[in-house]
C-alpha cells in the first residue's frame, strides 16, 4: 500500500495505476495524486506520454534552456511517479499485471478493445484483483456506432453541441461556431472520471466490491450543456450562439471601454439602473422600452449599441471601481499576467513552485480544492520519463538488480 505519509491524506490509502496520456485521464489522475492517492504513470519506453513533445513552450533549465519537458505536459502530471513499460511484450504485461494487484484502481485510455489483446482489459485484471476499480476514457464510449473511432476534444466539442452555442452571432461580424480556449470536454471528463473513482472507491470501501468504469468524452460534452439542453428538451428550439451576450439577460456581456474590456452581469432590473445612471444615462432606466428584463431582452438590438456607446466612455478600471461601489456584478478580462498578479489570485495561493531534476524548480498552478482537515499535497513535480522505473519495481515487486538490468536490454522498461 502507499507510503505512511500518504496515509494522512484523504487518499492516503489508494494506489493508482496511471496507464493514460494526454489530457483526460492524467487530468483525472493528477487530481487523484493531489487528494494524496500514490499514482504511478506508465509510459512507453523511449516516447512516453506525447504531450512530453507538445512544444514551444517548453520548461527551462536554471542555465534558460530548454528541457524535454514541455508545457502541456507540466499541466496535468504533478505528483505522479513515472515508469516506462512495453505493454506490447509478454514481461511488460506481467509488470502491469503484477502492479493491478497492489493498486486500487486502474486509469486507461487506449481504444476499444486495445488492452483485451495484452491481458491487460478489466475482465482480465480483476482476476489478480477482485476488487480493482477500472476506469476506462474513450471518445465515444465502449459500445455504440462509433466506439471503435478515436476520440479528439476538438471534434467532440463540435459533435456535442457545444460549439453550436460557443462563438459569435451569425449575423454579426466574425459570427460562427468556436470551440472553447482550452480543451473543456478532456478536462470535464478527467473530473467526471475523477468523481466516478471515488464513488466507486466508496462503495468498494464498503461491499468489497471492485468495478468498471466507462467513461466517454461525447457523453460528457453533452451531460455539461446543462441548462442549454433543458432549454431545447423544453421547448424543441435549439439555442443558438450569443458571443458573449445572454440569451435571457440585458445587459450581461463584455463591454469596450476607452481602454480595455469589462464584463457587465446585470442580473436584475436595480442593477441595471445603477449601470445606466453611472452611465450618466439615467433616462434609460425610465424608458418603457428597457424599464424591465423581458423588454430589455426584446429590445437589445436598439439598447445594446446606447449601452456600448455610454461605456466608451470611461476606463475599464474608472468602470469596475463605480460599478463595484454600487453593487452591479462586473470584471475585468485578463490576459493571464493579469491573472496571476491579481491579488485574489495571489492571496488563494493558485501559483506554486515545486522541485525539479532538471530544471530546479518549475511554476505550477495549484488545485482550487481547499480541504480543512486533508489538504491538497504536493508530493512531486511532473516526472521525467522513467524517473521512478527502477524505484517502483524494487519497491513494490522486488526485483532485483539483475532483473531489471536484463528489462533494461531487451527494452522493456
Amino acid at each position: 500500500m502507499p507510503s505512511t505519509s500518504l496515509q494522512k491524506s484523504a487518499l492516503g490509502h489508494i494506489r493508482v495505476l496511471d496507464l493514460t496520456r494526454v489530457l483526460a485521464g492524467p487530468w483525472c489522475a493528477q487530481n487523484l495524486a493531489d487528494l494524496g492517492a500514490e499514482v504511478i504513470k506508465v509510459e512507453r519506453p523511449g516516447c512516453g506520454d506525447d504531450t512530453r513533445t507538445w512544444g514551444p513552450p517548453y520548461l527551462r533549465d536554471q542555465d534558460g534552456n530548454n528541457t524535454s519537458e514541455a508545457a502541456y505536459y507540466l499541466a496535468a502530471n504533478r505528483g505522479k511517479r513515472a515508469i516506462t513499460v512495453d505493454i506490447a511484450s509478454e514481461q511488460g504485461q506481467q509488470i502491469i499485471r503484477e502492479l493491478a494487484a497492489q493498486s486500487d484502481v486502474v486509469l486507461e485510455n487506449y481504444k476499444v478493445g486495445q488492452l483485451k489483446k495484452y491481458g491487460l482489459d478489466y475482465d482480465s485484471l480483476k482476476l489478480v484483483k477482485p476488487d480493482l476499480v477500472y476506469c476506462s476514457i474513450t471518445g465515444f464510449g465502449q459500445d455504440g456506432p462509433y466506439a471503435h473511432r478515436a476520440g479528439y476534444d476538438f471534434i467532440v466539442q463540435g459533435m456535442g453541441g457545444f460549439m453550436s452555442l460557443t462563438g459569435e452571432r451569425d449575423d454579426l461580424p466574425g459570427g460562427g461556431p468556436q470551440k472553447a480556449g482550452v480543451a473543456i470536454a478532456d478536462l470535464m471528463t478527467g473530473m467526471y472520471a475523477t468523481i466516478a473513482v471515488m464513488a466507486a472507491l466508496t462503495h468498494r470501501d464498503r461491499s468489497g466490491e471492485g468495478q468498471y468504469i466507462d467513461m466517454a468524452l461525447l457523453d460528457v460534452q453533452v451531460a455539461m450543456l446543462a441548462n442549454m439542453n433543458t432549454n431545447y428538451l423544453s421547448s424543441g428550439n435549439a439555442p443558438k450562439r450569443w458571443g458573449n451576450a445572454h440569451p435571457n439577460i440585458v445587459p450581461y456581456q463584455t463591454f469596450a471601454t476607452a481602454d480595455g474590456h469589462i464584463i457587465v452581469a446585470a442580473g436584475n432590473d436595480g442593477q441595471y439602473r445603477k449601470f445606466v445612471q453611472i452611465g450618466g444615462l439615467p433616462e434609460l432606466a425610465e424608458d418603457p422600452r428597457f424599464v424591465s428584463n423581458p423588454l430589455r431582452v426584446q429590445n437589445r438590438d436598439v439598447l445594446v449599441p446606447i449601452l456600448a456607446d455610454m461605456v466608451k466612455r470611461k476606463s475599464k478600471q474608472d468602470w469596475i471601481s463605480l460599478l463595484e461601489a454600487a453593487g452591479v456584478p462586473c470584471g475585468p478580462i485578463n490576459q493571464l499576467n493579469e491573472v496571476f498578479d491579481d491579488p485574489q489570485v495571489q492571496a488563494r495561493g493558485m501559483q506554486i513552485r515545486m522541485p525539479h531534476p532538471s530544471a530546479g524548480s518549475v511554476k505550477l498552478v495549484a488545485s482550487p480544492m481547499k480541504l480543512s482537515e486533508t489538504p491538497v499535497s504536493y508530493h512531486n513535480a511532473p516526472p521525467l520519463l522513467g524517473q521512478h522505473t527502477e524505484e517502483v519495481l524494487r519497491t513494490l515487486l522486488a526485483y532485483d538488480d539483475a532483473r531489471i538490468t536484463a528489462l533494461k536490454e531487451l527494452n522493456i522498461i
